[in-house]
């Protein structure tokens, strides 16, 4: 093989505070069996999905990666992290060019179920209440699927320092309650609201600097979510039909 990219990993902030554990053994376990895999093999390209969540509390917005990093908030934020720094060993120790791409708030066709926008589309669309964290006053950046594999493409293609991290967002937040407002314009029906208390280990704001991968990635994201959200609802409905 010429590169690993290895998007594998078990996902989400909530589900990680229930079952620790389990986010150990696979995103820091399996990262390293795949880095030892890539090593054994001779293979010495490897791309690594990260995430916002490594940033935590951060203060700084929007989030570059040069930022010095507080305190995650998640075991899924932790071993996100822990990812980056087994990578950092291996292209340190065994000469491996390896990227980290930090992902902000993926969505778009194919999105799993259990992700915000798909689930709202899916609980409103059935005329069930949707979860409602705090205020709706979060911010996330979020990141159209496309947009995402634009930057994968880039990172295979890179060759700067042996070692490199990367943003990949699209440098604009929108509140939980400004995307509850999308999906029902595209959607056409109202939300039902189950109003819920802040759910800790989530992050108030998440926000892109992408100067460092347009420049060196030619990463280009053109998918606002003003766009995205209709066409997610369209792939939506075409899975889904009534």
């Amino acid at each position: 093989f010429d590169t690993i990219v290895h998007l594998a990993a078990r996902a989400g902030v909530r589900p990680s505070i229930e079952r620790p554990d389990l986010y150990l053994d696979t995103n820091i376990n399996g990262t390293y069996q795949l880095l030892e895999a890539a090593r054994l093999a001779g293979c010495g390209h490897f791309i690594f999905a990260s995430s916002s969540s490594v940033y935590g509390l951060a203060k700084t917005v929007p989030f570059s990666e040069s930022l010095p990093l507080p305190q995650t908030l998640s075991p899924y934020a932790m071993t996100k992290l822990a990812g980056e720094h087994l990578c950092g060993n291996y292209s340190n120790l065994h000469g491996m060019r390896v990227v980290c791409l930090r992902f902000f708030t993926v969505y778009g066709p194919g999105q799993r179920p259990d992700l915000a926008i798909h689930k709202f589309c899916s609980m409103i669309e059935k005329g069930e209440p949707i979860p409602k964290f705090g205020d709706g006053q979060t911010r996330r950046d979020y990141t159209h699927i496309g947009d995402i594999v634009q930057g994968i493409l880039g990172a295979i293609a890179y060759r700067g320092p042996l070692f490199d991290i990367f943003n990949l967002g699209e440098s604009q937040t929108t509140t939980l309650n400004e995307l509850i407002d999308l999906i029902e314009t595209h959607l056409g029906k109202k939300a039902v609201i189950r109003q819920l208390p802040e759910q800790k280990g989530d992050m108030p704001l998440t926000c892109a600097d992408i100067s460092k991968a347009r420049e060196l990635l030619g990463y280009n994201p053109r998918t606002k979510i003003a766009e995205g959200i209709p066409a997610f609802v369209e792939w939506f409905r075409t899975v889904n039909p009534a």
